[in-house]
C-alpha cells in the first residue's frame, strides 16, 4: 500500500511531459527540494490544476513510486496574485528559482532555505533588491559566505578605503589586492549592503535608498559571485 505525504510547498518550476503530463520542481516545507510527477493535470478536467501553478504556495500530498513521486493532491493556500499582474515580478521569481534549482542539491529538509523563500514571497512587491538577498543569502546557507568584516588574505579588519572583490577568495584590502589577477574595485557602502543582507535587518533595508551606479555595482559583484559557485556545485 502506497504512503501519502503531505506537506506545504513553493512551486518553482513546472515542465510539459507527454501529452498531459507535468513535472513540478518544489521546495517543500518537510522535505526540501522535490521533482514531483503531475499525471494528466495538463487535462481541463484535472482536479489538481486548481493548485498546482507556478509561484503558488500549495499544500500537496504525493506517493512514492518506485521511480517517482507522484502528486495526489493540491491545495493552494497563497496565488501572489499582486506578483502574477507584474511582468517585472515574474521574471525576478523565475531566475530565484532558476538558481535554487541549480543550487540546491538533494533531497533533505532545510528550515534556513524554507524561511528564506518565505521571505522573498512576501518581501517582493516592497523590496526591489530581493533577488540579490536572496542570492547571498542561499549561497551563506550552503555554506558559500564569503568574510565581509575581515580581508580574506591578511585578516585585517575591513575600513572604509580602496577594497577588491574576487570571486574566489572574497575581500581584499589595498595592501593585498597586488597580488591578484582577477579582481574588482567593491565600494564600502556595497559592503554594507551586503551585511544587511545577511543579517536580515529589514528595518534599515527597506529604509534604505540605493543610487543607481550603486545598483549596477551590486548586480555585477552578486553575478559573479554567482557564476563561480554555480561551477563549484
Amino acid at each position: 500500500m502506497a504512503i501519502h505525504y503531505r506537506t506545504q510547498a513553493f512551486i518553482l518550476k513546472k515542465t510539459d511531459l507527454r501529452e498531459a503530463d507535468q513535472v513540478f520542481t518544489v521546495f517543500t516545507n518537510d522535505f526540501g527540494k522535490l521533482k514531483i510527477l503531475g499525471k494528466a493535470i495538463r487535462k481541463i478536467k484535472s482536479k489538481l490544476r486548481a493548485g498546482a501553478e507556478l509561484f503558488y504556495l500549495s499544500e500537496i500530498e504525493f506517493i512514492q513510486g518506485k521511480n517517482n513521486k507522484t502528486l495526489t493532491d493540491a491545495i493552494a493556500i497563497e496565488k501572489f496574485k499582486n506578483i502574477r499582474q507584474d511582468l517585472e515580478k515574474l521574471e525576478i521569481l523565475s531566475q530565484i528559482a532558476e538558481n535554487a534549482d541549480y543550487l540546491i542539491k538533494g533531497e533533505e529538509k532545510d528550515e534556513q532555505i524554507w524561511e528564506l523563500l518565505s521571505e522573498v514571497f512576501k518581501k517582493i512587491n516592497s523590496y526591489s533588491l530581493i533577488y540579490y538577498y536572496f542570492i547571498w543569502n542561499l549561497l551563506s546557507i550552503l555554506g558559500y559566505q564569503i568574510d565581509l568584516y575581515y580581508c580574506t588574505n591578511c585578516q585585517k579588519k575591513l575600513i572604509s578605503e580602496k577594497l577588491y572583490f574576487n570571486s574566489e577568495q572574497g575581500i581584499i584590502c589595498s595592501e593585498c589586492y597586488g597580488s591578484l589577477e582577477d579582481k574588482t574595485e567593491i565600494s564600502p557602502d556595497i559592503i554594507k549592503i551586503l551585511r544587511l543582507f545577511i543579517k536580515k535587518d529589514w528595518n534599515v533595508l527597506l529604509r534604505l535608498k540605493i543610487q543607481d551606479f550603486h545598483k549596477k555595482e551590486l548586480e555585477n559583484i552578486s553575478e559573479n559571485y554567482l557564476l563561480h559557485y554555480k561551477k563549484a556545485v
